[in-house]
């Protein structure tokens, strides 16, 4: 039976994690824009690890479970996905800082093409 009080803590931290996702109205420069663009691609791949590491939960889990291992996942989920992004990940950002870019009417630089 799963513990209600580490549900709602889950739940909690995954509504939090969603509200404070990139901000994309503020955008007024392509670094801006490059920023956001690679803040919401690690967030989209945070969404994705918590969800492949949920499906390898066995009797120990990851590191041998716990109450701590169940608090602390999803930031080692976030870390993971920040070095995906910080590295290229999976060619989202690039996409999206165009994309934002062309929604706030700011010109993309020539070195982009």
């Amino acid at each position: 039976m799963a513990d209600p009080l580490l549900s709602s803590a889950f739940l909690t931290q995954q509504l939090a994690s969603a509200e404070s996702g990139p901000n994309v109205k503020s955008v007024r420069t392509e670094a801006e824009a490059e920023r956001v663009a690679e803040e919401f691609e690690s967030f989209f791949l945070s969404q994705m690890v918590a969800s492949m590491f949920s499906g390898l939960q066995g009797a120990d889990g990851q590191f041998g479970g716990g109450a701590g291992e169940k608090a602390f996942s999803g930031l080692l989920h976030e870390e993971y996905a920040k070095v995906f992004a910080a590295q290229g990940g999976i060619g989202l950002a690039d996409n999206l800082k165009a994309e934002i870019l062309r929604m706030q009417g700011i010109e993309l630089s020539k070195e982009q093409f």
